[in-house]
C-alpha cells in the first residue's frame, strides 16, 4: 500500500506517465486528500448506551466526541475516471476497517441477508436495522462504486439503510453517473425516496467530475472491438481490451440478481463483464436477463461467437435479444465472433430478421456510438 495519501498517489501516475493531466480529476483528487487526513485515527465511537430507537444503534457521538468526516459522492459521465480515483483513495485510506464494492453487489448482499433473516424470522421486528448494525459495525469506511437506484426494491430500504450507517459512523464514499437529484427518476413511488436524496445532499459533500476525456473511449481507441475471425489471436486481444478496460483492477465473479435469479458473471471489474457466447445465450435468459446486464455494466465483453442459422435457431434468438438489450442502453460491447456481422447469419429462415441486429453490430463499432453515455 502506498504509503502516502490518494493526491501524491494520483500525481506519481501522472509523472510515471500512466495518466494523462485532467484538472477535474485532481480537483476530485485534492477532496479525497482532505476526507484521508480527516479520516487518520478515526474509529466510530461504540458503546452500549444511548440506542437510537429507529435503527437500534449505540449512539455514537457524545457532545465532547467530534462528529465523524463527512462522505464523498463523486458523480460524472461515463469513462471520466471516477472509479480509478475512489480506488486510489481505497488504497491509502488509513482505516482499519473499509470496504470496497460495487453498489450492486452491496445492494446484492443486503437484499439476501434481510430474506434470510425473514424467512428464518431472525432480527426481531427489524431485520434490516440488525443488517445495518451488522455492516456498521466491520466497517468504518466503505467505499461504494456507480450507485444507482434502478428499482422499487433497492429504492424503498435504501434510505434507511444509509442513514442508519452514517448514524452509527460510518464514512461513505460513493460514485455515481447521476447527481443525486436525478437518482431513481420517474420510478415507481419516488416521492417516498426523496428523502434519501436529502440525506445524500446533507451528509455527503457533492462533487461534479466534470473531465471533458472520456478515459473508456482511450482504452479501447485503435483497437478492434468486434474482433474476427476466432483462434488464438483473437483471443489474444479480448485479453489484451479486456486489460485495458479493467485498467488496473483485477477481475472478479459477479453475479447478476433478476426476480430472485442469480445469472454468474465469469469475470468483471471496474463496470466491465466478460461472457461467452454459451454464458448468454446457450442458457434460457431472457429480455429481462439481459436489460439488467446491460444496465449494470458499461462494458460487456463476449467471446466466442459462432455463425448463426436455423441449426442454432434458440441461441441466435437470444443473440438478438441480447443485442438489442445492449444497444438500447449503449452499452459499450467488445467481441470475437467467428465472422463480421453481415456474414454470421448466411442463410435459412431467420435470415431477414437477423439484418437490424447487422445494423446494430456494425454501429456499435463506430466512435460515434463508442462516446455515447451509458443508459443506466
Amino acid at each position: 500500500m502506498p504509503q502516502n495519501g490518494p493526491l501524491a498517489f494520483y500525481r506519481s501516475k501522472l509523472a510515471s506517465g500512466e495518466l494523462k493531466p485532467d484538472a477535474a480529476q485532481e480537483l476530485a483528487a485534492e477532496k479525497l486528500e482532505s476526507l484521508y487526513h480527516a479520516l487518520k485515527g478515526y474509529e466510530p465511537a461504540t458503546g452500549p448506551t444511548g440506542w437510537v430507537a429507529r435503527f437500534g444503534f449505540a449512539k455514537r457521538h457524545r457532545r465532547d466526541e467530534p462528529e465523524p468526516p463527512q462522505g464523498l459522492y463523486i458523480y460524472g459521465e461515463v469513462g471520466r475516471g471516477k472509479s480509478m480515483l475512489m480506488d486510489l483513495f481505497f488504497q491509502t485510506a488509513p482505516v482499519q476497517k473499509k470496504v470496497r464494492l460495487h453498489f450492486h453487489e452491496f445492494m446484492r448482499d443486503i437484499h439476501a441477508d434481510f430474506h434470510k433473516r425473514r424467512q428464518s424470522k431472525a432480527g426481531g421486528d427489524d431485520a434490516l436495522a440488525d443488517i445495518a448494525r451488522g455492516v456498521a459495525d466491520r466497517t468504518w469506511l466503505l467505499c461504494l462504486d456507480e450507485l444507482e437506484i434502478h428499482d422499487i426494491a433497492d429504492a424503498m430500504i435504501v434510505g434507511r439503510l444509509f442513514e442508519a450507517l452514517i448514524t452509527a459512523g460510518t464514512v461513505i464514499v460513493t460514485t455515481s453517473n447521476r447527481p443525486p437529484q436525478d437518482l431513481y427518476k420517474d420510478g415507481l413511488q419516488r416521492e417516498k425516496f426523496l428523502p434519501f436524496i436529502d440525506l445524500l445532499c446533507r451528509k455527503l459533500d457533492v462533487l461534479q467530475l466534470a473531465s471533458t476525456k472520456d478515459y473508456r473511449m482511450g482504452r479501447v481507441q485503435g483497437s478492434k472491438v468486434y474482433v474476427t475471425p476466432l483462434g488464438p489471436a483473437a483471443d489474444a486481444e479480448i485479453e489484451a481490451i479486456f486489460q485495458r478496460l479493467l485498467d488496473g483492477q483485477a477481475p472478479k465473479p459477479d453475479t447478476v440478481t433478476v426476480h430472485g435469479r442469480a445469472i454468474p458473471v465469469p469475470q468483471a471489474g471496474n463496470g466491465t463483464a466478460r461472457f461467452s457466447f454459451g454464458d448468454l445465450c446457450d442458457k434460457p435468459l431472457g429480455t429481462h436477463d439481459y436489460l439488467q446486464i446491460a444496465t449494470l455494466y458499461d462494458v460487456v465483453v463476449i467471446e466466442n461467437i459462432p455463425r448463426l442459422g436455423p441449426e442454432n435457431r434458440n441461441q441466435a434468438r437470444r443473440f438478438v435479444t441480447l443485442i438489442d438489450a445492449l444497444y438500447d442502453h449503449r452499452t459499450l460491447m467488445v467481441c470475437s465472433a467467428e465472422a463480421p456481422p453481415e456474414d454470421l447469419y448466411r442463410e435459412g429462415d431467420g435470415k431477414f430478421e437477423f439484418q437490424r441486429t447487422v445494423s446494430r453490430l456494425m454501429e456499435m463499432q463506430s466512435e460515434d456510438y463508442i462516446r455515447l453515455p451509458h443508459l443506466t
